[in-house]
Protein backbone atom coordinates (compact mmCIF):
# COMPACT_ATOMS: atom_id res chain seq x y z
CA UNK A 1 0.00 0.00 0.00
CA UNK A 2 1.08 3.54 -1.19
CA UNK A 3 1.39 6.04 1.78
CA UNK A 4 0.07 9.26 1.68
CA UNK A 5 -0.34 12.00 4.48
CA UNK A 6 0.11 9.17 7.47
CA UNK A 7 -2.68 7.21 5.56
CA UNK A 8 -2.01 3.81 3.32
CA UNK A 9 -4.29 4.22 0.52
CA UNK A 10 -5.75 1.19 -1.73
CA UNK A 11 -3.42 -0.08 -4.63
CA UNK A 12 -5.68 -2.05 -7.20
CA UNK A 13 -7.92 1.58 -6.99
CA UNK A 14 -7.62 4.08 -9.45
CA UNK A 15 -5.64 6.88 -7.93
CA UNK A 16 -8.55 9.53 -7.97
CA UNK A 17 -10.40 7.37 -5.75
CA UNK A 18 -7.65 6.19 -3.39
CA UNK A 19 -6.75 9.82 -2.80
CA UNK A 20 -10.39 10.45 -1.21
CA UNK A 21 -9.41 8.01 1.34
CA UNK A 22 -7.43 10.97 3.14
CA UNK A 23 -9.68 12.89 5.88
CA UNK A 24 -10.48 16.51 3.89
CA UNK A 25 -9.64 15.15 0.11
CA UNK A 26 -12.76 14.63 -1.83
CA UNK A 27 -13.09 14.00 -5.41
CA UNK A 28 -13.11 17.19 -6.56
CA UNK A 29 -10.09 18.01 -4.58
CA UNK A 30 -8.03 14.41 -5.58
CA UNK A 31 -8.62 15.39 -9.55
CA UNK A 32 -7.05 18.95 -8.70
CA UNK A 33 -4.03 17.09 -7.05
CA UNK A 34 -3.71 14.97 -9.89
CA UNK A 35 -4.09 17.53 -12.66
CA UNK A 36 -1.30 19.72 -10.83
CA UNK A 37 0.85 16.50 -10.22
CA UNK A 38 0.71 15.70 -13.92
CA UNK A 39 -0.82 12.28 -13.13
CA UNK A 40 -2.72 10.50 -15.07
CA UNK A 41 -6.36 10.03 -12.83
CA UNK A 42 -7.03 6.45 -14.80
CA UNK A 43 -3.86 5.05 -13.51
CA UNK A 44 -3.91 2.33 -10.58
CA UNK A 45 -1.49 3.05 -7.30
CA UNK A 46 0.33 0.25 -7.96
CA UNK A 47 1.32 1.06 -11.47
CA UNK A 48 2.68 4.73 -10.35
CA UNK A 49 6.43 5.27 -10.08
CA UNK A 50 8.21 6.45 -7.12
CA UNK A 51 8.65 10.11 -8.86
CA UNK A 52 4.90 10.45 -9.25
CA UNK A 53 3.89 9.39 -5.61
CA UNK A 54 6.18 11.87 -4.46
CA UNK A 55 4.59 14.59 -6.44
CA UNK A 56 1.33 13.67 -5.17
CA UNK A 57 2.58 13.79 -1.80
CA UNK A 58 3.80 17.04 -2.57
CA UNK A 59 0.74 18.13 -3.44
CA UNK A 60 -1.28 16.76 -0.59
CA UNK A 61 0.86 18.50 1.71
CA UNK A 62 -0.64 22.01 0.71
CA UNK A 63 -3.80 21.13 2.03
CA UNK A 64 -4.97 20.32 5.66
CA UNK A 65 -5.60 17.06 6.29
CA UNK A 66 -5.68 14.02 8.75
CA UNK A 67 -4.95 15.15 12.31
CA UNK A 68 -4.44 18.83 11.39
CA UNK A 69 -8.08 19.36 9.96
CA UNK A 70 -9.55 16.73 12.71
CA UNK A 71 -7.98 18.79 15.67
CA UNK A 72 -9.92 22.27 14.05
CA UNK A 73 -12.52 21.02 13.47
CA UNK A 74 -13.22 19.69 16.98
CA UNK A 75 -11.85 23.11 18.24
CA UNK A 76 -14.22 24.79 16.23
CA UNK A 77 -17.50 22.62 17.66
CA UNK A 78 -15.99 23.45 21.17
CA UNK A 79 -15.43 27.45 20.41
CA UNK A 80 -19.53 27.27 19.93
CA UNK A 81 -20.22 25.06 22.99
CA UNK A 82 -18.64 27.76 25.11
CA UNK A 83 -19.98 31.05 24.03
CA UNK A 84 -23.08 29.26 24.13
CA UNK A 85 -24.59 30.11 20.84
CA UNK A 86 -27.79 28.12 19.50
CA UNK A 87 -25.82 25.83 17.48
CA UNK A 88 -23.57 24.71 20.70
CA UNK A 89 -25.97 24.31 22.28
CA UNK A 90 -27.66 21.78 20.06
CA UNK A 91 -23.51 20.35 20.07
CA UNK A 92 -23.79 20.01 24.01
CA UNK A 93 -27.41 18.37 23.62
CA UNK A 94 -26.44 16.22 21.49
CA UNK A 95 -29.11 16.78 18.74
CA UNK A 96 -29.03 17.58 15.09
CA UNK A 97 -27.37 21.63 14.31
CA UNK A 98 -28.42 22.61 11.20
CA UNK A 99 -32.16 22.86 11.47
CA UNK A 100 -33.44 19.50 10.74
CA UNK A 101 -36.94 18.23 12.35
CA UNK A 102 -36.67 16.31 15.54
CA UNK A 103 -40.10 15.13 15.93
CA UNK A 104 -39.79 11.89 13.72
CA UNK A 105 -36.16 11.81 12.31
CA UNK A 106 -32.90 12.36 13.80
CA UNK A 107 -32.36 8.88 15.09
CA UNK A 108 -28.30 9.43 13.84
CA UNK A 109 -27.75 12.43 16.42
CA UNK A 110 -30.31 11.41 19.38
CA UNK A 111 -29.33 7.63 19.22
CA UNK A 112 -32.22 4.47 20.25
CA UNK A 113 -35.70 5.29 21.20
CA UNK A 114 -35.87 5.74 24.58
CA UNK A 115 -39.68 4.79 25.42
CA UNK A 116 -41.38 6.94 28.16
CA UNK A 117 -43.47 5.62 30.67
CA UNK A 118 -47.73 6.21 30.48
CA UNK A 119 -47.51 7.80 26.97
CA UNK A 120 -50.30 5.63 25.42
CA UNK A 121 -53.94 6.94 26.48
Amino acid sequence: MARIAGVDIPREKRVVISLTYVYGIGLKTSQKILKDAKVSEDARVKDLSGEELDRIREMVDKYKTEGDLRREVSLNIKRLMEIGCFRGIRHRKGLPVRGQNTKNNARTRKGPKKTVANKKK
